[in-house]
């Protein structure tokens, strides 16, 4: 099949132009990577064609989100070549509960360590009803850490919307953080900490040492999570901040749920915007 995505010469001359901007002092050592969810389709459509695309575009790692869990271990040892033969690194994986059960476990300690990841991520809780049911997912994260440690992985939690709103007036995110190990990797979501009216560099200060992975997700009233990296209201520097003085992280993880460009031009746009952010602050 044919690669979904081309950069024009122009498209490449300034983004190569751009690359020494990319890792200035505010992000000298932090690399910077696409969650593979926003070219979802262009993924579904041919995953190695889109992998080396997003290489081209300069990203430095990916995240590969729950599909992967149905891959062959064989197909997981083709992406890891793959992402060697780009340069790219695939840090983390996003999970649903199957990931973590004690049956389920063990196929995701096995496409994790093919792939060369550090975290598996629960992305979604399921239908969690009230405080008793937060306290499972803590059980939960906590027991899978325990069998991941074994093998040198760490289990991660992602949020949304929903952990932001307080049940009995205590966040569920705050019972996660509080009660999992601090080894558990709490992955934040800018852009659904911001929707919900909470303060994301709050939340880091809040963690130190567990923010060891932020999806540079934007969000605005006007277009909600449709607005690109660095058009929303994320005060980023200061979350760059704050994650790397005090949130312990490790890489960066650019998120689009869409916009008004196809998905692969949008994934670039993000990037060239994340660049011109860090040459501004540098």
């Amino acid at each position: 099949m044919s690669n979904p995505f081309s950069l024009s010469r122009r498209g490449f001359l300034t983004l190569t132009a751009a690359a020494p901007f990319a890792f200035g002092e505010t992000n000298s050592t932090i690399p910077v990577g696409l969650e593979l969810y926003s070219v979802r389709n262009a993924l579904k459509d041919d995953l190695f064609a889109t992998v080396k695309s997003v290489a081209t575009m300069g990203y430095q790692c990916v995240e590969f989100y729950a599909p992967y869990y149905e891959w062959t271990t064989d197909y997981a040892h083709r992406v890891r070549s793959l992402l060697d033969d780009t340069g790219l690194r695939c840090y983390s994986t996003h999970n649903g509960l199957e990931s973590f059960s004690p049956t389920g476990i063990k196929r995701a300690i096995e496409l994790n360590k093919a792939i060369g990841t550090k975290y598996v991520v629960l992305a979604h809780p399921g239908n969690v009803k009230d405080a008793d049911g937060w306290k499972h997912i803590v059980d939960v994260l906590n027991t899978a850490n325990t069998t991941l440690s074994g093998e040198g992985l760490h289990a991660g939690y992602h949020n949304h919307d929903i952990e932001w709103k307080p049940i009995d007036g205590v966040k569920p995110i705050e019972t996660i953080a509080k009660n999992t190990d601090k080894s558990v990797m709490l992955q934040l979501d800018v852009g659904t900490c911001l929707e919900t009216g909470n303060d994301p560099v709050a939340w880091i200060q809040q963690n130190p040492g567990r923010i060891r992975s932020v999806h540079l997700k934007d969000w605005s009233p006007e277009l909600g999570y449709k607005a690109l990296f660095g058009e929303g209201t994320a005060p980023w520097k200061r979350i760059f901040d704050a994650a790397q003085s005090t949130g312990g992280v490790e890489y960066y993880l650019i998120e689009q749920e869409g916009s008004k460009l196809p998905e692969m031009e949008t994934a670039e746009a993000c990037l060239a915007n994340y660049r011109k952010l860090v040459a501004a602050a540098s």
